[in-house]
């Protein structure tokens, strides 16, 4: 009697969440967790709509796990806005039932917007809003440092 194979997990993918008071900024892994995109921007309503947008967008994109950006000063310390996106992220995964870690996302929206500048043309060089771009770049850099400690340590020449 021949029994299939039982079927390889479904790969799943990661969502990075650049919190704002007013607009959520998106990125998705691939489903190997390679590459990072940006998804969209969420205007915010209240916190029930936005809830119920991130729990369709994490269905229909086979989410398994989120991180949401922690805006740490230059320093290292957590001021209002960090308090508030630890408060999101708790909110989170207590709501969609999924994983949720805070990623440090110093930088990012200097970088998403340098970014964004060199690939505008000139006319067009102020952008709504960057906060996707940002999520992708953190949403980046957690997968290049996950993608690194998971690579065997290279054998040292003799």
């Amino acid at each position: 009697m021949h029994r299939p194979a039982p079927a390889a997990p479904e790969p799943r993918r990661i969502l990075a969440i650049d919190y704002g008071r007013k607009k959520i900024g998106l990125a998705l892994s691939d489903e190997l967790g390679i590459t990072a995109s940006p998804l969209a921007i969420l205007e915010r309503t209240n916190r029930r709509d936005d809830m119920r947008r991130l729990r369709e967008i994490c269905r229909a994109n086979a989410v398994a796990h989120i991180l949401v950006g922690h805006p740490l000063t230059l320093n290292g310390n957590a001021g209002d806005m960090a308090a508030e996106a630890a408060r999101f992220a708790a909110r989170l995964k207590n709501e969609l039932a999924l994983d949720v870690e805070l990623v440090d996302e110093r930088l990012t929206s200097w970088e998403a917007a340098q970014t964004v500048n060199r690939s505008k043309s000139p006319s067009r060089r102020t952008p709504k809003s960057i906060d996707h771009v940002a999520a992708a770049i953190f949403l980046r850099e957690y997968l290049d440092r996950k993608r690194a400690e998971s690579s065997p340590a290279p054998a040292e020449l003799a």
